[in-house]
């Protein structure tokens, strides 16, 4: 039985080193601090660099080699590249059927599909705080839409969403902080501190999503719900949308310690020739925010393993689901719905 990769290797203290040193890898701090993981006993799964670290030419081949993802970060924690092996882009078999599937009809239950998993989630963190649920219409809208066409389909169902998901924040932003709490939801470009944060928080899913992507080796530009257009990862944004819900429900939390004092002002070129005020977490609370995210990601659903175990993590549940898509594109499942639950 092959067992799943769960450490991480993380670099995340200014000049830190990672090298190769008889078949283990050795992360070495500032401070001279060893730590040492043989490759072949201790179950890696993830090596998480960040601006201002170290790492040898020799771990990079290693870490390569053995298919081991490696995911770069600004200081900030910002996610910009990972490191993939040559052989990634073998699976072709799984990309043909995606195309296939956006001109054969599988794309728009796809669609619909992607839509009312999004509702479900928010209906879980609406029940959770006991406000008022989305009525069983929106199915019923979503499932009415009968044309074979997806760009028609793909108009139709983004504005039920959008509809939708204006009721919902319009409730979820009631638990805000009076202090902190914004009018409305807004995504580009936003002025105020706790939109900003939402968007921030929604940019760290997207990239474990756009990792789940790849090692199912699906294209990631190739979406279903989001339309197909110049540098939009459309696939991913279709996934984002199945665990938004989460990222709501740890930011509704996170945000309850939150002060004014812990944003600030930036002066920014909004439009042209146009300068504008938008607020962002400080330096401090944005690395407690990335520090709790990672955290929170770890933590457990009570949706079983596709193999063995009746919990997993966030991340664990993100890749699975993507593997459990391509296998659906592949025509190895006869339906597939995301599996849905908050954390334990």
């Amino acid at each position: 039985m092959v067992r799943s990769r769960v450490t991480k290797i993380v670099l995340d203290g200014y000049g830190s080193f990672l090298g190769m040193e008889r078949g283990q890898f050795v992360l070495r701090d500032r401070d001279g601090k060893v730590e040492k993981y043989p490759l072949f006993e201790r179950e890696i799964g993830e090596v998480i660099l960040k601006s201002g670290n170290l790492v040898s030419t020799g771990a990079l081949a290693c870490l390569g080699f053995w298919d081991i993802d490696v995911t770069i970060l600004t200081r900030k924690g910002k996610p910009v590249a990972l490191l993939r092996s040559l052989d990634d882009d073998s699976h072709v078999v799984t990309r043909l059927c995606q195309y296939e599937a956006y001109g054969n009809g599988k794309g728009v239950k796809i669609a619909k599909q992607l839509v009312l998993s999004k509702l479900e989630g928010q209906n879980l963190v609406l029940k959770k705080y006991g406000l008022k649920l989305h009525v069983d219409r929106a199915k019923v809208m979503v499932e009415s839409v009968c044309l074979d066409c997806l760009e028609v389909v793909r108009k139709k169902l983004i504005s039920f969403e959008g509809k939708f998901s204006e009721l919902y924040f319009n409730q979820i932003l009631t638990l805000i902080p009076d202090r902190l709490r914004p009018s409305s939801r807004r995504k580009f470009k936003a002025y105020d501190g706790i939109n900003n944060v939402f968007n921030l928080a929604y940019e760290v899913l997207s990239w474990k999503v756009h990792r789940a992507i790849l090692k199912a080796k699906l294209e990631p530009y190739l979406g279903f719900l989001h339309s197909i257009q110049y540098s939009k990862p459309s696939l991913i944004c279709d996934f984002q949308e199945l665990y938004r819900y989460l990222i709501d429900d740890f930011l509704i939390q996170f945000c309850q310690n939150l002060k004014v004092k812990d944003f600030i002002t930036k002066y920014e070129v909004v439009a042209r020739n146009k300068v504008g005020k938008r607020e962002y977490l400080n330096d401090v609370e944005t690395n407690n925010l990335m520090v709790q995210l990672t955290k929170y990601f770890d933590s457990n659903v009570n949706i079983a393993r596709i193999k063995i175990g009746y919990k997993q993590s966030i991340e664990t549940l993100i890749n699975e689901e993507a593997l459990l898509f391509a296998k659906y594109l592949r025509n190895e499942r006869e339906t597939w719905t995301a599996r849905l639950s908050l954390i334990l």
